[in-house]
């Protein structure tokens, strides 16, 4: 579903990607595992396109991501989950999850948001309460559903676990563990993996921008 080929990305005059390769299968759960700075962030950005790779390919179900617009993820069914949770704060919670279906050519809106407030039922209480009125944990949620609601592909996850209490934790933790169930690609990028370890089907380290050796 997803191949990262030999792939080179810099910011400004620093190389934080060099010659980077992974592979994620269709239904598989794979991990992304490196130190703070390692350029987890930077994959996922150049992915969603972000960021754009100097050389190299990003093959989504063998269409090349880096020869199209960025805003043309969404109607290709990818969900991305940022490390900074990204929400509008003026925006109620609901506002904020269906911000990428607004441009999904392919979703039903109703259909969608219906299906993510059954996997996360706690956010239907929540739905029209600000952003910016809610705690860390809870924007995490939000980030999650956002992008649980166009992600019917492939899931990118940055950091989900990170500043997280252990119960929300668990909780996120199991509702990512339930996909494993159906044909939903998922990356998760961790410095930390003890919380998905029992979830992933494989792991990809990356130092430096690069696999490790």
């Amino acid at each position: 579903m997803l191949e990262l080929r030999d792939v080179h990305v810099d910011i400004a005059s620093a190389q934080v990607l060099r010659g980077l390769r992974l592979q994620v299968g269709k239904g598989q759960m794979v991990g992304l595992v490196g130190r703070n700075g390692a350029g987890k962030t930077s994959t996922l950005r150049s992915i969603m396109g972000h960021l754009t790779p100097r050389t190299g390919q990003i093959l989504f179900d063998g269409q090349d991501l880096v020869q199209m617009p960025a805003h043309v993820r969404a109607g290709l069914g990818i969900g991305y989950m940022p490390e900074d949770r990204g929400l509008v704060p003026e925006l109620t919670v609901e506002e904020n999850m269906v911000l990428p279906l607004w441009v999904s050519p392919t979703l039903d809106l109703s259909e969608r948001l219906n299906w993510v407030y059954e996997v996360l039922p706690e956010l239907k209480a929540m739905s029209d309460r600000r952003a910016l009125l809610l705690s860390g944990g809870q924007q995490k949620m939000v980030a999650l559903a956002r992008a649980l609601a166009v992600g019917t592909r492939l899931l990118l996850l940055d950091e989900p676990f990170e500043g997280v209490a252990p119960a929300l934790s668990m909780r996120l933790s199991e509702v990512i563990g339930k996909l494993k169930s159906t044909d939903l690609s998922v990356l998760i990028a961790q410095s930390d993996i003890n919380h998905a370890n029992d979830l992933l089907d494989a792991q990809v380290v990356i130092e430096r921008g690069a696999n490790a050796a």
